[in-house]
């Protein structure tokens, strides 16, 4: 296993700056390893270790070389934990719990306890309940050394601790066993009920304790198991049944707070989509305004968060059923304050805003509200396939304006910019599409020319499948160009 090199590979440019910092950090003359790091991620992802070893050594014996990449993966494993000391909370656990362990070795007592003490005031509040166990268990083997720590204390912590760390890992039980189960059954869409039977027989199947059973922590961490799986099979029948049962469930029962409010309204947004991909556009609407009242509860502590995701829901939903409704609630989102304050929700209100113009025709506006987001910071954090889609689309907006000038300029300069992202058969549609606008600008009579319209007609059939990642339907526009 080459772990050396995808270590390496994986490191980030303030990673690197610190490892090299924390070897040159005593002497600062060439350093073999140095120069090892830097040849390992200038040809990362190759790799040729004879040339290292002849660069470095000058000889074809390998045993040297092997030492320094290990010198180099403990220093770099050294580096990490020192850069991400208290990066997370579990971390600063940790590498406190290895303090507290260093002094006790060393016999200094009070400085140990004083570290223990630090961690179980923080895992104690952040509810890092398997870390518990490990400190209570550390407290004991203290007590052994010194008067100054009861053991009663504890050992008294510890089980009341272990009854709720085996609750938790009953939890996690169920919700491994659950996870596998999904991934390997059928389409639950197949079947109203069937998503709803497994995860009954699945907690029936290894649940202990009917306190378990009805844990809200449980039915927390499987409500977002199984919705996250449902999204990314994009099974919204599923998730759709299994989210209003869900949802009208844990209001009855009033599970819903002010420290799980979150998850409530991240369900509702869940909701909304899923209803929208089903096409159960008025239904999808009722619970936007679920979620705009849900939004305000606890002084709308959540408000500014959630704004952007209760904006999209009316607009998905009403560029379905008013357009110009549409627009003027996507108007009125470019206006609010929070709203400008992120600049990549910004960069999408205008996207859709010129999605939606070119829908209806209006095809200055639409090539406005699209060249907008191009100037801006966050258009660059954009992944590089959608921004490709992206330049499609503009393509499209062109020829509908008769910019056949700069259209071809275009795209020759988009098959330069992507040409890797063009021989990717994921992007075939895309690519053809190219080559089809390409040829219209020269067509006298589309209808007429026999060439292209075999072409259109394939890509046609291809595109007729709209993927949820493309930015416009290419087989109802091309139908319309060329009926």
């Amino acid at each position: 296993m080459q772990i050396l090199q995808n270590i390496i590979g994986a490191l980030n440019k303030e990673e690197i700056r610190h490892y090299k910092l924390f070897i040159n950090r005593t002497d600062k003359s060439e350093r073999k390893d140095e120069i090892l790091f830097d040849l390992i991620r200038k040809q990362f992802p190759g790799y040729d270790e004879n040339k290292i070893n002849q660069r470095l050594y000058a000889k074809t014996d390998k045993n040297a070389l092997y030492r320094l990449k290990n010198r180099v993966l403990e220093d770099i494993g050294r580096s990490l934990t020192v850069n991400y000391y208290d990066s997370t909370v579990l971390n600063y656990i940790s590498n406190n719990l290895a303090l507290s362990r260093l002094f006790r070795q060393k016999r200094h007592y009070k400085v140990s306890f004083y570290y223990l003490n630090k961690v179980e005031k923080l895992a104690t509040s952040k509810e890092c309940i398997d870390w518990l166990d490990i400190i209570y268990g550390d407290f004991i083997q203290l007590s052994h050394e010194t008067l100054e720590v009861n053991p009663e204390e504890y050992i008294r912590k510890r089980k009341e601790n272990r009854s709720k760390l085996n609750k938790l890992q009953e939890i996690d039980d169920i919700l491994a066993a659950l996870i596998f189960r999904m991934r390997v059954s059928q389409n639950f869409a197949k079947q109203n009920t069937a998503i709803l039977d497994l995860l009954q027989k699945t907690v029936n199947d290894f649940s202990k304790s009917d306190e378990v059973k009805k844990s809200p922590i449980l039915r927390f961490k499987i409500y977002d198991s199984v919705s996250r799986i449902l999204l990314q099979q994009q099974n919204f029948v599923s998730l759709e049944k299994y989210l209003l049962k869900t949802f009208t469930e844990f209001t009855r029962e009033k599970l819903f707070t002010q420290d799980n409010h979150d998850t409530k309204l991240q369900m509702l947004t869940y909701l909304i989509n899923s209803l929208f991909k089903n096409h159960k556009i008025d239904l999808s609407l009722e619970y936007a305004e679920r979620l705009k009242h849900s939004m305000e509860e606890y002084n709308g502590i959540l408000k500014d968060k959630y704004l952007f995701y209760y904006y999209n829901s009316l607009v998905i939903n009403y560029s379905e059923k008013d357009i110009d409704k549409a627009i003027e609630i996507l108007k009125e989102a470019k206006n609010n304050e929070v709203i400008k304050k992120l600049p990549i929700y910004n960069v999408f209100v205008h996207l859709n805003l010129s999605v939606l113009n070119f829908g209806r025709g209006t095809f200055k506006e639409a090539l406005k509200n699209l060249i907008k987001p191009l100037m801006e910071d966050a258009y660059s954090n954009l992944d590089e396939a959608f921004r490709f889609k992206l330049a499609v689309f503009e393509l499209m907006i062109r020829y509908e304006l008769k910019d056949h000038d700069y259209l071809e300029h275009k795209i020759s300069r988009l098959r330069k910019d992507y040409k890797i992202i063009l021989k990717k058969p994921e992007y075939s549609i895309q690519c053809e599409m190219i080559n089809i606008l390409g040829k219209m600008i020269y067509a006298g009579n589309l209808t007429k020319d026999k060439p292209l319209l075999k072409r259109v007609n394939l890509l046609i059939t291809s595109a007729s499948h709209r993927s949820d990642s493309d930015i416009v339907d290419y087989s109802a526009w091309l139908k319309k160009k060329f009926s």
